[in-house]
């Protein structure tokens, strides 16, 4: 695993940003927002993606614990659908940096893309949460606070499996879709069904 950097200006608040959920057929996209001290550093705190889902809680409650301040945000399926899934990701980002407790001087956004909030700067880093823990940390709290809402769902709506897929378009997902139609958690705006019965969705 890559060492992450602690800051990219020593001298700035910095707050580190992801999203969660992005890619999904269901369920809303979720962000955070987390100001790590600067001097922080964790043997799990890498790339979510490069955690299991155990160790991924286990660096959770590290984060939520030890963060200067840290924020969870989401974006709902309607949001998404009426204002398209990029901008509805920076919207969770936005919703997220405005619930800190800290105000940043700076931003770190982890991808290529970003709407400025307000006129705080900001720096776009792709891939940036295998190289900043700022981001990483963030990618974190994203992903498992994602996880944690659509394992309720889950309960309610055995037959979509999101117990194990999340929301993503897995086999399985999309063959329940097929098969049950689309709950109010699922994104119209989306390819839900194969190319040829998509149809009209709204």
């Amino acid at each position: 695993m890559s060492v992450l950097l602690s800051f990219f200006d020593q001298n700035a608040i910095e707050a580190g940003c992801d999203e969660a959920g992005r890619g999904c057929l269901a369920g809303p996209v979720f962000a955070a927002a987390v100001i790590l001290p600067p001097d922080f550093m964790h043997p799990l705190l890498q790339d979510s993606k490069q955690l299991s889902e155990a160790r991924r809680m286990d660096a959770r409650a590290i984060i939520e614990s030890k963060a200067i301040a840290w924020a969870v945000a989401q974006v709902s399926p309607a949001e998404i659908d009426r204002i398209n899934i990029l901008r509805a990701s920076f919207l969770a980002m936005h919703r997220a940096i405005a619930q800190l407790a800290v105000s940043p001087t700076l931003l770190l956004i982890d991808g290529n893309r970003f709407e400025p909030f307000g006129n705080v700067p900001h720096h776009c880093i792709v891939k940036g949460d295998g190289k900043y823990a700022s981001i990483a940390a963030a990618s974190i709290l994203a992903k498992t606070h994602r996880d944690a809402y659509m394992m309720q769902l889950a309960a309610e709506y055995p037959q979509y499996h999101w117990h194990k897929n999340k929301g993503y378009p897995a086999r399985a997902h999309r063959a329940a879709i097929q098969a049950h139609g689309p709950t109010p958690h699922h994104r119209r705006s989306f390819r839900l069904y194969p190319e040829y019965v998509q149809g009209k969705l709204f």
